[in-house]
C-alpha cells in the first residue's frame, strides 16, 4: 500500500514513465537549437549580468578603454565558439572538454579536465541563483531578507524537480523568462545605439584620446596591464560556451549541424550583450551605486526620459536579468549529470551515476548536482563575491586542456587534413586566450579564495582517482575469471568427441524437464563460472539452460534509435555465445533478452514467458565477492543479483546466487 501511494505521488510530481519502445522518443526529448540556445545557452548569456559589470568597475577612470576591451571580449567568444564548433565536428557524440582531453592528451588530463568541469557546474548552480536571488531581494523590504536561504533552496529544490521530469520539459518551462530578457535587452541596447549614432566619431575620438592620456600617465606597458585586468576581471563572460559540447546526445538530429546552430546562436547574442553593455557604460559614464548593479544604473539613466513608461520597462528588464541567472542554473543541472555519466561509464565515478530513470534522464547525478550546489552555497555564507571568485578558474582548465587537444589533433594529422592550417589557427589562438586567462585569473584571484577553488578541485581529483583504483583492482581480479572466456571459445573450435555426439543426438528436447535459468550480463568469466558452478553442484540435473540477459540503457548509449539497436544486437550476440556452448555439451539452450533501463523490471517482464515454456525452472545468479566489503565497496558495486532475487521471491519464483571470487577459477573437472 505505501508503495502504491508514493508511486502516485512521484507520478504527479514527475510524470509518467516514458517507454523505450516508443519510436519517436528521441524526437520528443531532443532540443531544437532554439531550445538548446535557451537551455544550455542561457549559462552563456546570463554572464551578461556580471561579466561586464567587473570588467567595467577596473575602468572607472578611464570608461572608453571599455570599448577596446569590448572588441577583445567579442573576439573570444567568436574564437572560443569556432573552436567547439570543430570540437562538435570531431566528437559528435558529446562528452566536450573531458572527452577531448581523454581522447586527444591522456586519460588521467581528462579526468582533471571533467573534474574541474564538473566542479564549475556545481558552481553555475550556485552562482546563478544565489545571485538571482541577491538580486531579487534587493527590491524587497530589508525585512524579508532572513527568507533568501529559504528561497535559495526552493529555487535549486524546484529545479531538481523540473530536471527529475526531463531536459525538454525544464526548458520550455523557462522558455518565457529567456524571451523576455533576450528583448528587453536588445530592444535598450538598440535604443541607446539609435541615439547616439551620430555621435559614434566623437566615441572614437575619446577612445584615442583615453588611449594616449593613460599611456602618458601609466606608459604603454602600464596601459595594456590596465586594459589586461578589465579582460582578466571580465573572464565570467564566457562561461558557459562549452556547454554545448557536452550535451550533443539531447540534441536534435543531425546533432553536429543542431550544435553548431546552437553555438551561432549563442556566441551571436552574447558577444552582441557583452559589446553593446561595454559601449553602454562608456556612453553613460556608468558610476556604481551601492546596492545596485551597473546595469541597473544605465538603464535607469538610458530610460530617464521616458517617463511613466521606463518605470514598467526597468523593472521588467531587471526582473528578467533575476529570472535568467536562474535559467542559467539549468545548464548545471543538464551538463553536470552528463559530464558525471561520462566519468562514471570510465569507472572515474560509480556506476550508478550513469543510470537512467523512468523518465530517461540520469536521476542520480541531478540530486547529486543539486545536493552539492545546496552544500556550496551554505559554505559561501550566500556570498556571491566569494562564489564568483570559486567560480573563475575551472571553466578555464577545460578551456586550455580542450583547446591543447585539438591543437595536438590538427598537428598530428597535417598530412592527410587539407585544412589542418586553418583549423590548427582557430584551437591555437583558443588555447592562447583561454590559457591566458587562466594564469592571469589564478594569480589575480588566488589570495581573494582562489587557492579554494584548486583545493576543492584537487580533493576529487585525488577522490576519483581512489575510484579509478578500486576498479582497476576489481578488473584485475576478474581477468582471471575471463580466462574461461577464452577457454570457452577455444572450445567451440574443437570437434566434440564421440560421447558428446551421442548425447547431443540421443536427447530430445523436453521443456518440461528441470531447467536452470541463468542470469548473465554479457559472455563473461563471471556469466560461465556462474554455469560451470551449476554444472559441478546439480551434476546432470538440469537437462535445460536457459540464458537471460537485460541490455542496460544508460545515460553512455542513450543516443539515438541506432545506438539502442546496436545494444540489442550485442546481446543477441552474447546470449548466441552461452547457447552454442551448451548445445556443444548436448544441452538444450535458449536465449531470451530484453533492453530497457532497469534490470529488475524487465526480468520481471520476462519471467512469465520464460515460466509459460519452462515451468520447471530454478533462477541462478553469480555475484562477486571480495575478501573484504565495505560500505565503499557497496557503492561502487550494483549487487543487482540480490535485487532479482528479493523481486521474484515475492511472486513465489527460487533463485539460487553462487558466490564467485577472483580465485575460484578451476573449471568442472578441471576442464571445460
Amino acid at each position: 500500500m505505501f508503495s502504491y501511494f508514493t508511486s502516485k505521488i512521484k507520478k504527479i510530481i514527475i510524470g509518467d514513465a516514458k517507454s523505450l519502445n516508443d519510436p519517436a522518443i528521441f524526437k520528443k526529448l531532443s532540443l531544437i537549437a532554439f531550445l538548446a540556445w535557451v537551455g544550455i545557452g542561457a549559462d552563456g548569456i546570463s554572464s551578461s549580468c556580471y561579466g561586464p559589470d567587473a570588467a567595467f568597475r577596473v575602468l572607472l577612470s578611464d570608461p572608453y578603454l571599455s570599448i577596446i576591451v569590448g572588441i577583445v571580449v567579442a573576439f573570444t567568444i567568436f574564437t572560443i565558439a569556432a573552436s567547439y564548433s570543430q570540437i562538435v565536428e570531431l566528437f559528435p557524440t558529446g562528452g566536450g572538454g573531458y572527452i577531448v582531453a581523454s581522447k586527444l592528451l591522456s586519460p588521467t588530463l581528462g579526468m582533471i579536465s571533467g573534474s574541474a568541469l564538473l566542479v564549475d557546474y556545481v558552481l553555475t548552480i550556485a552562482v546563478s541563483i544565489v545571485a538571482g536571488a541577491d538580486a531579487l531581494f534587493s527590491f524587497l523590504p530589508h525585512v524579508y531578507i532572513g527568507l533568501k536561504p529559504l528561497f535559495i533552496f526552493s529555487v535549486i529544490g524546484i529545479l531538481i524537480l523540473l530536471n527529475l521530469r526531463g531536459v525538454k520539459e525544464s526548458v520550455l518551462s523557462l522558455l518565457i523568462i529567456f524571451l523576455v530578457f533576450i528583448f528587453t535587452h536588445v530592444f535598450i541596447l538598440c535604443y541607446i545605439a539609435a541615439i547616439h549614432i551620430a555621435k559614434f566619431p566623437v566615441v572614437s575620438y575619446n577612445v584615442y584620446t583615453q588611449v594616449h592620456a593613460s599611456i602618458i600617465r601609466l606608459g604603454a606597458i602600464g596601459t595594456v596591464f590596465l586594459i589586461m585586468s578589465s579582460y582578466v576581471m571580465g573572464a565570467g563572460t564566457y562561461t558557459g560556451i562549452e556547454a554545448v559540447s557536452n550535451s550533443m546526445p539531447i540534441l536534435r538530429e543531425p546533432q553536429v549541424d543542431t550544435a553548431k546552430h546552437t553555438l551561432r546562436y549563442l556566441a551571436i547574442s552574447l558577444a552582441f550583450m557583452a559589446l553593446g553593455l561595454f559601449i553602454a557604460y562608456a556612453l553613460y559614464n556608468v558610476k556604481p551605486i551601492a546596492g545596485q548593479t551597473l546595469n541597473a544604473v544605465l538603464f535607469n539613466d538610458a530610460t530617464k526620459s521616458w517617463g511613466g513608461i521606463g518605470n514598467i520597462f526597468v523593472p521588467i528588464t531587471l526582473f528578467s536579468e533575476t529570472a535568467i541567472l536562474f535559467v542559467a542554473a539549468q545548464t548545471g543541472f543538464i551538463d553536470g549529470p552528463r559530464v558525471l555519466s561520462y566519468m562514471a561509464a570510465d569507472n572515474w565515478f560509480p556506476r550508478r551515476f550513469s543510470i537512467l530513470s523512468d523518465r530517461l534522464v540520469m536521476q542520480n547525478s541531478i540530486l547529486t548536482m543539486g545536493i552539492a550546489a545546496i552544500l556550496v552555497v551554505i559554505l559561501s555564507n550566500y556570498s556571491i563575491n566569494f562564489l564568483i571568485i570559486l567560480y573563475s578558474i575551472n571553466v578555464f582548465i577545460t578551456f586550455s586542456l580542450s583547446q591543447l587537444g585539438m591543437v595536438k589533433h590538427w598537428w598530428s594529422v597535417r598530412d592527410t587534413e587539407q585544412t589542418w592550417r586553418k583549423k590548427i589557427s582557430v584551437n591555437g589562438i583558443g588555447l592562447f586566450l583561454t590559457s591566458l586567462i587562466l594564469i592571469a585569473v589564478i594569480i589575480v584571484k588566488f589570495h581573494e579564495g582562489g587557492w579554494i577553488t584548486l583545493v576543492i578541485t584537487g580533493s576529487l581529483i585525488f577522490l576519483v582517482t581512489i575510484v579509478k583504483k578500486y576498479y582497476r583492482a576489481t578488473a584485475a581480479a576478474l581477468s582471471r575469471l575471463d580466462d574461461l572466456v577464452l577457454s570457452a571459445i577455444n572450445a567451440l573450435k574443437v570437434e566434440p568427441d564421440a560421447e558428446d555426439i551421442h548425447k547431443a543426438k540421443i536427447h530430445k528436447f523436453n521443456p518440461e524437464e528441470k531447467t536452470a535459468i541463468i542470469l548473465v550480463n554479457g559472455f563473461t568469466g563471471l556469466g560461465l563460472h556462474t554455469v560451470y558452478n551449476v554444472m559441478k553442484i546439480f551434476g546432470g540435473l538440469y537437462e535445460n539452460f536457459i540464458f537471460v540477459q537485460i541490455g542496460i540503457v544508460d545515460a553512455g548509449n542513450f543516443k539515438g534509435v541506432k545506438a539502442i539497436k546496436d545494444l540489442e544486437n550485442y546481446v543477441k550476440g552474447e546470449l548466441e555465445a552461452y547457447t552454442e556452448l551448451m548445445k556443444w555439451h548436448g544441452y538444450n539452450s535458449e536465449g531470451f533478452y530484453s533492453v530497457g533501463r532497469d534490470v529488475v523490471e524487465e526480468i520481471n517482464k520476462l519471467v512469465p514467458k520464460i515460466l509459460n515454456k519452462y515451468p520447471d525452472s530454478t533462477f541462478f545468479g553469480g555475484q562477486l565477492i571480495f575478501d573484504t566489503d565495505s560500505i565503499f565497496s557497496k557503492w561502487l558495486h550494483n549487487y543487482t543479483v540480490f535485487a532479482i532475487q528479493r523481486s521474484l521471491y515475492n511472486k513465489g519464483i527460487p533463485v539460487v546466487i553462487l558466490p564467485i571470487s577472483p580465485q575460484m577459477c578451476a573449471l568442472p573437472n578441471g576442464k571445460i
